[in-house]
């Protein structure tokens, strides 16, 4: 039973990291969350996000039923409480994909079982490039994209970790290093239980 919440910025590496991780452990549960915006090229719904349209999404959140949400560059992103309830009863650890609003409202709610991973870019050129090399997003967007960035890299302080994402293998190493960790972490009347019953 325990959490890892990742952030950074769009472009950073943080889908392909986790894609990876998940092909070789069907004991995670990966956070998809919600969106209003529309569906990128290859995106499917389900696997990538949800999407639903802004005045689904603002019903949802008067019902009670997001863990956190935000508004992100016009659109609305989301995590749905259940799905998540239901991963921690299983066992399973959950990974979230969240900016850092969504952090700091899940820290609120499961701070003794969540770890938590910044990842970016060695430097804003780089991100940049990626952005750009990615090509599905209008040059605006990018430009927007790195404003936000910069504004995410005041706060990563708060994080358990920091993983500069320059070499995708080591990176990779790392990361699966910091999933076993957060596996490990354990909640102060988990290990209160264990040592009453030693």
């Amino acid at each position: 039973m325990a959490l890892l919440v990742l952030s950074g910025p769009s472009g950073c590496g943080k889908s392909s990291l986790v894609n990876e991780v998940l092909k070789e452990n069907d004991d995670i549960y990966f956070s998809i969350s919600t969106t209003t915006r529309n569906p990128r090229e290859g995106e499917k719904e389900g696997k990538d996000y949800y999407y639903i349209s802004k005045e689904q999404f603002q019903k949802e959140i008067a019902e009670g039923l997001f863990l956190e949400w935000a508004e992100v560059h016009g659109n609305y992103y989301g995590t749905s409480i259940k799905p998540i309830e239901d991963a921690l009863k299983n066992g399973k650890l959950v990974i979230f994909d969240i900016d850092v609003q969504g952090h700091k409202i899940v820290k609120k709610r499961y701070a003794s079982i969540m770890t938590s991973l910044f990842i970016t870019t060695p430097n804003q050129n780089i991100l940049k490039e990626r952005l750009i090399n990615r090509a599905t997003d209008k040059i605006e967007t990018i430009e927007n994209r790195l404003i936000n960035a910069k504004s995410e890299m005041a706060r990563i302080g708060e994080y358990d970790y920091l993983l500069v994402n320059d070499d995708f293998k080591l990176s990779l190493e790392s990361f699966e290093s910091i999933v076993k960790v957060a596996r490990l972490k354990q909640t102060k009347e988990k290990i209160e239980q264990f040592r009453v019953g030693w």
